[in-house]
C-alpha cells in the first residue's frame, strides 16, 4: 500500500478500508498495526483515508469504533446499522473540520457538496437514533460486550482443532469460523459443495441463524444476547460444522 501510494498519491483520492475486519470478503480480520501504518502513509502523501464501519462501528469490536483500537481517526467516516439499532435505516458519513470547510461557501461560488435523497434526515430514524446512542451513555454497552465476547470465544474454541477447520478468529463481538477440506494445507472446499449452506440449514432446525458467507460461519450477534444463548449458539455451530464436514 505504501508503495502503490508512493508511485500514485497525485491520482488518488482516497483510501477506502473496513477497518479490523473486511465482512463481506470473508470476515477477514487483521491486526490494528495496520489501521496505524496506513494512517501514517496517507498522512504522509496528502490522501484522505476513508473507513467504512458500517458493520464494525458501535461497540462490534470492543470499541465504539474499530478505529480506536489503532488510535487513528480517518478523515471520514462512514456508519449505519448499529446507529439505530437496526430498528430502522440510517446512514452517516462524518467528516473533519478541513473537509468540511472546503465545500462551505457562499452559493454563488458553487463549491457546496450537494447531496441528498428522499430519505435524508427521516425523524422517525433519527429518533432511534438518538434513542440507541442513549442507551450507549445511559449502559455499559462496551463493557458488557467485551465480556460477551470472551464467552463468543469460548464457545468457538473447541473448534480450533478440528480437521476441517482451518482458523478460528475474532476481533470482539465477531467470529469466524472457516471451513476447509485439507487443514494442513488449507485446500478449500469446492464453493459449489456450498458447506456453509448446510450448516445454515442445521441452524434453522436448532432455532439458530447462522447466516455464513461461503464457507465461513460466523458469529455477529445483538448485544442483547445471553451467556446461555452463546453457549448455545457455539453447540450449534460444531454441530452443524459436523454434518458439513463429515464427507
Amino acid at each position: 500500500m505504501d508503495a502503490t501510494l508512493q508511485r500514485h498519491a497525485d491520482e488518488i483520492a482516497a483510501v477506502i478500508i473496513e477497518p479490523l475486519v473486511q465482512c463481506a470478503g470473508g470476515m477477514r480480520m487483521y491486526d490494528p498495526v495496520y489501521l496505524e501504518l496506513l494512517r501514517a502513509a496517507c498522512d504522509r502523501y496528502e490522501v484522505h483515508l476513508i473507513a467504512d464501519e458500517i458493520a464494525v462501528g458501535f461497540g462490534r469490536t470492543g470499541r465504539m469504533f474499530a478505529c480506536d483500537k489503532a488510535g487513528i481517526r480517518p478523515d471520514l467516516l462512514c456508519l449505519s446499522k448499529g446507529l439505530t439499532g437496526g430498528y430502522l435505516p440510517l446512514s452517516v458519513v462524518m467528516t473533519s473540520e478541513d473537509i468540511y470547510a472546503a465545500f462551505y461557501d457562499e452559493y454563488v461560488r458553487l463549491n457546496a457538496f450537494l447531496h441528498s435523497h428522499s430519505y435524508t434526515g427521516n425523524p422517525l430514524a433519527c429518533a432511534a437514533a438518538r434513542a440507541s446512542l442513549g442507551i450507549f451513555r445511559s449502559d455499559d454497552v462496551l463493557a458488557r460486550n467485551v465480556a460477551l465476547a470472551t464467552q463468543m470465544g469460548s464457545a468457538a474454541l473447541e473448534l480450533q482443532d478440528h480437521p476441517h477447520v482451518a482458523e478460528v478468529r475474532q476481533h470482539g463481538m465477531i467470529v469466524a469460523i472457516e471451513m476447509v477440506r485439507d487443514r494442513a494445507n488449507r485446500m478449500p472446499y469446492d464453493w459449489r459443495e456450498r458447506r456453509g449452506l448446510r450448516v445454515y440449514r442445521h441452524a434453522l432446525t436448532r432455532g439458530v441463524l447462522l447466516r455464513p458467507i461461503g464457507d465461513v460461519v460466523y458469529f455477529m450477534p445483538p448485544y442483547v444476547i445471553s451467556p446461555d444463548e452463546i453457549a448455545y449458539m457455539g453447540q450449534v455451530a460444531r454441530e452443524g460444522i459436523e454434518l458439513a464436514t463429515c464427507d
